[in-house]
């Protein structure tokens, strides 16, 4: 059965298949792949908008990017920060490259590679298909249908570039790591972009120590956890021969002092637990957070394990201009390929604030 998207996209739907194939007719057609949540906030909002951890980042870590400053003068060093990573996730140095956030990363296997058949496993952050399109790419989308599951015939067989997101940005749901490790074959290269993964206690599904997988490239940031998103701090990990190819294709010294050194210090044992313990927080304030939103009638993703939720609500649209005019603000949900308008997303903050947002929400429903 085929039919037409509001974009003009056409959506071929495979029989007994979990997904949609989209092949985008006229580019991005009326989806925004730019538009992101910082855009939603504004003086005196309450922001669940953005999902970067509040109250980050930490005093150890603001000081030590704050001594970096005296270091200006000299040229980036970037080998302290890619050893200190390669330890962290038990890879050599020569599959680790750093880059300006995770973006960079994205932008550079854009412009590197040159896929016959790109596809982008849809709901996900944008960035990746804007990036492609950017470069000239055509981009197909494998969109999942709700709960929006990866299931085993996620993405076509031909696909010899595609990208995913684990957790994945919006919906929050956290892919089990043989579905995603059964995507990597020879003359592929799989992207899957980890953002989000310390937002999970231990890193079950995390792809990052597989060097085994043919064609892996898995993206990492530290704007989430760390409130680290003026800085730019992330980096990818690869095959050596895949790290090369992108780093001649990186501008010299493109990554700072101050996100070398938040780095190396976001990568320590001492992060790490750190990390591990906000994640056991987060996903008991998620749960009664997400309790709350259901006891309201609010349709919330099942499967939760980022650090946002994923709302289904009538008129979310006329709902999120009342949240606004009441002094909150959230992430509409009809940017993101595979949503439409009556889903928004909501971060997950500390209990008070969470309650904050969930009594107002209950006197606007």
């Amino acid at each position: 059965m085929v039919h037409e998207h509001r974009s003009g996209t056409v959506t071929r739907h495979l029989p007994g298949a979990p997904w949609t194939e989209c092949d985008d007719m006229a580019g991005s057609g009326s989806v925004d792949l730019r538009h992101h949540g910082d855009s939603e906030v504004g003086p005196g909002l309450l922001d669940f908008a953005v999902n970067v951890r509040t109250a980050t980042p930490p005093p150890w870590l603001a000081e030590r990017v704050a001594a970096s400053i005296a270091d200006l003068a000299a040229y980036p060093d970037p080998e302290p920060a890619r050893r200190a990573v390669a330890r962290r996730h038990g890879r050599a140095r020569e599959e680790v490259l750093l880059t300006a956030g995770a973006a960079e990363a994205f932008v550079l296997l854009a412009r590197v590679l040159r896929p016959r058949r790109a596809v982008v496993v849809h709901p996900q952050f944008t960035e990746p298909e804007a990036a492609l399109r950017a470069a000239g790419h055509e981009v197909h989308r494998a969109v999942l249908e709700p709960d929006f599951v990866l299931a085993p015939r996620a993405v076509p067989d031909d696909a010899d570039l595609v990208m995913v997101g684990n957790p994945t940005n919006p919906t929050s749901v956290l892919h089990p790591a043989a579905a995603l490790a059964g995507l990597a074959r020879p003359g592929r290269v799989l992207v899957v972009d980890e953002a989000f993964a310390d937002c999970v206690e231990g890193e079950p599904e995390s792809l990052s120590a597989r060097a085994d997988l043919p064609g892996l490239v898995v993206v990492r940031s530290l704007t989430k956890t760390w409130g680290l998103a003026g800085l730019r701090a992330g980096y990818l990990l690869a095959e050596p021969a895949m790290v090369r190819r992108l780093g001649e294709a990186q501008p010299l010294w493109s990554v700072s002092t101050p996100a070398l050194v938040a780095t190396v210090a976001c990568s320590s044992p001492r992060a790490v637990a750190e990390a591990d313990a906000w994640a056991r927080g987060l996903a008991a304030e998620r749960e009664r957070f997400a309790a709350d939103l259901r006891g309201l009638g609010v349709h919330v993703t099942p499967g939760a394990a980022a650090s946002f939720l994923l709302l289904r609500a009538p008129r979310a649209q006329r709902l999120r201009s009342a949240l606004r005019e009441r002094g909150v603000a959230v992430r509409r949900g009809d940017t993101f390929p595979g949503l439409g308008a009556d889903h928004l997303r909501v971060a997950v903050r500390d209990s008070r604030t969470n309650s904050r947002m969930t009594r107002i929400l209950a006197e606007l429903l």
